[in-house]
């Protein structure tokens, strides 16, 4: 069976979801809240999260081991059935996310304590080590695992999953996800 083919937003949408509002995919009580940096503008004209064609996060979350099969966006409401939610350092859509001001991860950065102190996930996964970096005032920050803690929740550091992010093939992606699945799952 071919998968569902979903119509492409069109110009018009796209440049109209610029600076829109994404809700999140969020339950009390998670094992893994993904944060990303903020919306692309695909995904805000759909109301998916990661939902642009070549972003490797549902690729990865799957790989990575923490969904049996690899999700379409449009299927995110699934998500917390297995354990899991979305949100985004910032709340704001942009076309790149290097049009964030520093400032705004800064202030994405506090907000998300909150939402973590209201939700208590297990675990909050930042994809974005630079995101991370000055929203949380980490300069020297890397991926994985962090020494504190936000909340309450352990943080993990992850690979921007964007088409953009070429440093990182969907295996190594897929590697990364791994390693923070395997933390994350109970014994």
């Amino acid at each position: 069976m071919a998968a569902p083919r979903y119509p492409r937003p069109s110009k018009a949408e796209l440049a109209a979801a610029a600076d829109r509002l994404l809700p999140d995919v969020v339950a009390s009580g998670l094992d893994v809240l993904f944060v990303g940096i903020n919306p692309g503008l695909w995904s805000a004209a759909t109301g998916w999260h990661f939902a642009r064609p070549g972003n490797r996060f549902w690729p990865a979350l799957h790989r990575g081991g923490f969904t049996p099969r690899q999700l379409h966006p449009s299927e995110q409401h699934e998500l917390p059935g297995y354990g899991l939610g979305i949100t985004n350092m910032v709340a704001r859509a942009s076309a790149r996310a290097d049009e964030l001001t520093p400032a705004e991860l800064v202030a994405g950065a506090e907000i998300l304590a909150g939402k973590v102190a209201r939700y208590r996930p297990r675990w909050v996964a930042v994809v974005g080590v630079t995101a991370y970096r000055i929203g949380f005032a980490r300069p020297k920050a890397a991926f994985g695992p962090q020494p504190e803690s936000l909340a309450g929740a352990r943080l993990w550091v992850l690979p921007n999953p964007s088409g953009l992010n070429a440093h990182f093939t969907p295996e190594s992606l897929g590697a990364a996800f791994g390693e923070l699945h395997t933390a994350a799952t109970p014994s």
